[in-house]
């Protein structure tokens, strides 16, 4: 019996004929396109058409899986924050010492 879901973005299934499972990451109603990410990262578009042909179950996100490109992002975001207070740390350091060298009559 094929089962017929309507695909949603954020949701897992597994094509139960070719054994693959995949999360839908977006959804073009106007184009009828759906955008999938297998497992092993790939990403493939599919029109609504291809989609209904499958034999398609609802699963739970798999275990272990992690959404490296989020955090990725995530962390990104946190680096470029730390290094540009880096960077202020080191260009008050450099202004004191630029001080320190004028007041011993020292030319720059």
């Amino acid at each position: 019996m094929s089962r017929d879901y309507e695909p949603v973005k954020g949701q897992w299934y597994e094509n139960v004929e070719d054994e693959e499972t995949f999360r839908v990451l977006s959804v073009d109603e106007d184009a009828e396109i759906v955008e999938i990410e297998y497992l092993d990262g790939d990403i493939e578009e599919l029109d609504l058409e291809e989609w209904h042909e499958f034999d398609l179950e609802l699963i739970e996100e798999p275990e272990g899986w992690s959404d490296e490109d989020e955090d990725e992002d995530e962390d990104d975001d946190w680096d470029e924050e730390d290094d540009e207070d880096e960077d202020d740390d080191w260009d008050e350091d450099e202004d004191e010492d630029l001080e320190d060298d004028d007041d011993d009559g020292r030319e720059r």
